[in-house]
């Protein structure tokens, strides 16, 4: 193979990965995805809780109140409160009173007891109650949205099912609410996908030892984390299809990099591009609706970009060019493509349409990589780009062909991806000393650490 021209920050995954022999793998069993708990309406007043004129509503969300005391209920009581002040934080769209302020209100002995006269005095315009009973099912978890000054409710469920996972009941009533009040789809049930090497196995080939890589899957504020491969090998790059069924990831499974589609419910995987020793492919990603894959590969001689069905069938190329075209990513439409080149000189970023017609540069920096584009209705694309001692996250707006730098420059950050309301992006960072992953709103604010054991990058975010 002719060895690649590097492209940073892509490059030493991949042109180290190449010169390993890599150790055939194994799926990992399936796992575990908790699905929505059945819910059924108990109380639905559509009305929205508002706050003094100009400021957003202030929420105060307790304990719930665990309905015995075992010590299951009493800790999935304590948990969904905090999830979900977490949850309805992360937003932004309402002012959270703090929890440590809660400690002088008495706890209701039901969410029909709730002392509003008391909530009152901590200014708060609605208080999210909730209990939690033990079933033969697992657990039943009551919550009610309450206006503190009519008492009304704004809102009241309830959710039965499993006790194994806690969260998604605290996940489900925060998107519900948000979309209650705000109109917003939550991103609480979302999924993160990434690479991690923490389990510290390692792997031999002729240019030493290298460090072994699987796909992980986590909640997305980073709980719930679990491994999705094993194998000592270099799994790398996952996205989710777009009904959270699959992912795609990069594998060198078989002694060089492929595409590997593993089918979570089914566990099963494919290798729809058709790799061998001469034959490489990298990076896929997904069109919104699904049907096909983009990918890089050298397949031609020169890395280049590709599309082909979910099966592999419809392969067509895309670019054709004696520089290197990498890294692409779909516009929400599926009309067209955005992709890394160096054909002007410098690594940056291009966008074409689906048919590989009418490529054009919309970045100039002295290094640019690794875009991802936003969900509808923005139209902007962020990416990685140099800048400081390293590299930051920048986003391209299409409208005003404006760039916006998002992190700062510590450490190195790279490999953006953006939440499916477009608000916030995770990224990779080296900020906190080893790869970790981070999330940030897109105005800059926020940054929050999701990952602390061993290097984690690549993430990919679910719709």
């Amino acid at each position: 193979m002719k060895l690649m021209k590097p492209i940073r920050p892509f490059a030493a995954a991949l042109l180290a990965a190449c010169a390993t022999l890599a150790v055939a793998a194994q799926s990992a069993p399936p796992p575990q995805d908790p699905q929505q708990p059945p819910r059924q309406t108990q109380e639905v007043n559509i009305r929205v809780i508002s706050g003094p004129p100009g400021l957003p509503p202030k929420y105060a969300v307790p304990d719930f109140i665990p309905l015995s005391n075992d010590a299951e209920t009493v800790a999935a009581a304590k948990l969904i409160g905090q999830v979900l002040w977490d949850d309805l934080a992360f937003e932004k769209e309402f002012y959270l009173i703090p929890r440590d302020t809660y400690r002088t209100i008495p706890p209701p002995s039901s969410i029909d007891a709730v002392p509003l006269d008391r909530w009152k005095e901590l200014n708060a315009d609605a208080v999210v109650a909730g209990s939690v009973q033990k079933t033969a099912k697992g657990l039943l978890v009551r919550v009610r949205l309450i206006e503190v000054a009519s008492g009304s409710s704004a809102l009241a469920k309830e959710y039965e099912g499993a006790a194994s996972n806690p969260r998604i009941y605290a996940h489900t009533a925060s998107d519900e609410i948000h979309l209650q009040q705000r109109g917003l789809k939550g991103v609480a049930r979302t999924k993160l996908a990434f690479t991690s090497d923490r389990d510290g196995e390692r792997m031999t080939g002729p240019v030493g030892d290298r460090a072994i890589s699987n796909i992980y899957i986590s909640d997305y504020d980073g709980a719930n984390q679990q491994r999705v491969t094993i194998g000592k090998t270099l799994d790398i790059s996952p996205v989710w299809s777009p009904d959270r069924k699959i992912l795609a990831y990069t594998s060198y499974r078989s002694g060089f990099p492929d595409i590997i589609l593993q089918y979570l419910q089914e566990g099963r995987h494919t290798k729809p591009a058709g790799g061998s020793d001469q034959r490489h492919n990298f990076l896929p990603v997904w069109s919104p609706d699904g049907t096909k894959i983009a990918f890089m590969s050298n397949r031609d001689g020169n890395p280049e970009i590709y599309t082909m069905n979910r099966d592999g069938s419809g392969m067509r190329r895309l670019t054709n060019h004696p520089a290197l075209d990498v890294t692409p990513t779909w516009s929400p439409t599926g009309q067209q493509l955005a992709f890394t080149s160096d054909r002007s000189g410098n690594p940056n970023i291009w966008i074409m349409n689906a048919d590989g017609s009418q490529p054009r540069q919309i970045t100039r920096e002295s290094h640019a990589d690794r875009s991802t584009w936003s969900p509808a209705p923005l139209n902007e694309i962020a990416f990685t780009a140099r800048g400081g001692g390293g590299f930051v996250i920048k986003i391209y707006d299409f409208a005003s062909s404006s760039i916006k730098t998002i992190t700062d420059d510590i450490g190195t950050n790279e490999q953006p991806t953006f939440s499916p309301s477009g608000r916030h992006l995770a990224f990779t960072s080296t900020r906190a000393g080893k790869e970790q992953l981070f999330v940030i709103a897109r105005d800059g604010t926020g940054l929050r650490q999701l990952t602390r054991v061993g290097n984690n990058k690549w993430a990919n975010w679910s719709k």
